[in-house]
């Protein structure tokens, strides 16, 4: 008897590139916030958009084929998670798909050369809209994970966050425990859109803002709670071990060390999405890289921190915890 094997999963894996570049059209286009507050015909749709029938029927269908429309006969509704997140509501994620569309998709064309000879360019946002594209898509796909991080912060009082980005997980951390005040530590090309973004954000007052290289720079001291949250990813096992013993330095005896990352399980396989995050990695920096909790504890245990635990936050990022060796 022969078996037949079905083609099937290359195929759906092989056209993930087609349902990604729908879903960037889509987004960028305007299909799911002219759903936002009615369902519309096909010529409603195209009316809403600016588009001719012919595009808004193909971009609609798509997203109909993926789930993320729905059609009733000749009239196309939001499904509920574009509802959630594509429509304009307080969880947006149409700036993260176009950081992935304008600044990681043209990166991720050049995987092969990356993973055979290395970075063709290694990313620099010195331009300011890359920049500011950069800043609000990795906000918006972290902000689940930033506000579940908040639930650890219970009894701190001054929280350092280090590589801190925008300050957005530090103005969650201040906005929901009155008693904390928050420094935020990142390089100077970062820290302008941060002093903005937490000015914005009406926290001006409790977090304040340092420009500085963590790997060269010394770290404010008297903290009782240390956050290093999607920056382990970026550096070499052996970059990664020097930046815990300068934060290490930095950190009172038993002071709290939060790890919030794309953490992985000993074969870098799980979760999916993480394994996949170290492409994203490979394409952009020259040391990128995803790591497994097993190999953190380790470098925890060498660099005077003792690893306390490890636990989820939102998807696929994770958190561990560990304190400061007395």
């Amino acid at each position: 008897m022969t078996t037949t094997v079905s083609p099937e999963p290359i195929m759906r894996i092989a056209a993930g590139f087609m349902a990604a570049k729908h879903l960037f059209a889509a987004s960028e286009l305007g299909i799911f916030e002219a759903l936002g507050d009615a369902p519309a015909t096909l010529e409603a749709l195209a009316a809403r958009t600016g588009l001719t029938r012919r595009s808004t029927r193909i971009s609609a269908d798509a997203m109909v084929a993926l789930g993320l429309l729905e059609r009733d006969d000749d009239h196309y509704r939001n499904s509920p998670a574009a509802t959630a997140y594509l429509a304009g509501g307080d969880s947006d994620l149409r700036p993260l798909l176009t950081f992935w569309d304008q600044i990681s998709y043209p990166s991720w064309c050049t995987l092969t050369q990356a993973l055979t000879t290395g970075v063709v360019r290694e990313i620099v946002l010195e331009d300011a809209e890359h920049q500011r594209i950069a800043c609000a898509g990795i906000e918006a796909v972290l902000a689940g994970p930033a506000h579940a991080l908040t639930e650890m912060l219970d009894g701190h009082h001054r929280l350092l966050d280090i590589g801190g980005g925008t300050g957005s997980w530090s103005i969650a951390a201040v906005n929901r425990h009155p008693q904390l005040e928050a420094t935020v530590v990142d390089l100077p090309v970062v820290t302008e859109f941060a002093r903005k973004r937490i000015a914005e954000a009406g926290c001006a007052d409790r977090i304040q803002v340092v420009a500085a290289n963590a790997l060269e720079d010394p770290l404010p001291g008297d903290h009782d709670v240390l956050l290093v949250a999607n920056v382990i990813h970026y550096y070499s096992p052996e970059t990664n071990l020097e930046l815990l013993r300068r934060i290490r330095k930095a950190a009172p005896p038993n002071a709290r060390l939060l790890l919030a990352d794309f953490w992985t399980d000993p074969t870098h396989t799980q979760p999916l999405h993480a394994a996949l995050m170290a492409g994203e990695f490979a394409v952009h920096v020259r040391e990128g890289d995803v790591y497994s909790v097993d190999e953190v504890a380790g470098w925890l245990g060498e660099t005077g921190w003792d690893f306390q635990g490890h636990q989820p936050l939102v998807g696929p990022q994770s958190l561990i915890t560990a304190t400061a060796r007395g």
